[in-house]
């Protein structure tokens, strides 16, 4: 792409316009498109937890496996008085799963995950933002050896100097199962 100077006013070029200009250049060289949008969320310093569970496919009692062994990184950073919380789930299933339906539909009724962020208190926790993501035509999208990843968008809530962690869930609602949805819970983050 290149840019002609001439062009822009000579009330453009003042030196904040050259400023303003010098950025938009160096996101159009870095880019290769137009100027870079960096969001708050990606300079945060995050302190993840992992931990794995695996789970039968309640729906099905035949012949073939049906284990899915799913893993969960809830994430959260601090930034001033705003917590923030993120998580990655990812999962091996059973090669058979993989393009056997479309969307999983014959596999769950629903698919999701819910993603906090809570507050630590005597008694049960306090719950200060809460999101829920419809993941199951990102479990779909697994590949042919039936594993998939996916991360949650970024959540947030001023807490002012009170402190608050990240906790995820998955909430499967598995087809002919007769139960309706499921939760199952992962281990969340220390607090910030």
């Amino acid at each position: 792409m290149k840019l002609n100077l001439r062009r822009i006013p000579s009330a453009r070029r003042s030196s904040a316009g050259r400023k303003a200009m010098s950025v938009a250049l160096v996101g159009v060289t870095v880019a290769g498109v137009s100027v870079l949008a960096v969001s708050p969320a990606s300079a945060l310093s995050w302190t993840c937890k992992s931990s794995s569970k695996t789970i039968d496919d309640a729906g099905y009692s035949g012949p073939w496996g049906d284990n899915w062994d799913f893993t969960v990184k809830n994430c959260v950073a601090r930034s001033g008085s705003y917590v923030y919380a993120k998580a990655t789930v990812t999962w091996d299933a059973p090669p058979w799963y993989s393009g056997s339906t479309d969307n999983l539909a014959e596999v769950f009724d629903s698919a999701g995950f819910r993603l906090y962020l809570k507050h630590a208190d005597a008694g049960a926790d306090t719950v200060l933002v809460k999101k829920d993501f419809d993941i199951q035509g990102k479990l779909a999208a697994m590949n042919g050896a039936g594993n998939g990843s996916w991360t949650s968008s970024t959540i947030k809530k001023k807490v002012g100097s009170k402190t608050a962690y990240a906790d995820g869930a998955l909430r499967l609602n598995w087809d002919e199962d007769g139960t309706g949805v499921r939760t199952y819970d992962f281990t969340a983050t220390s607090s910030k």
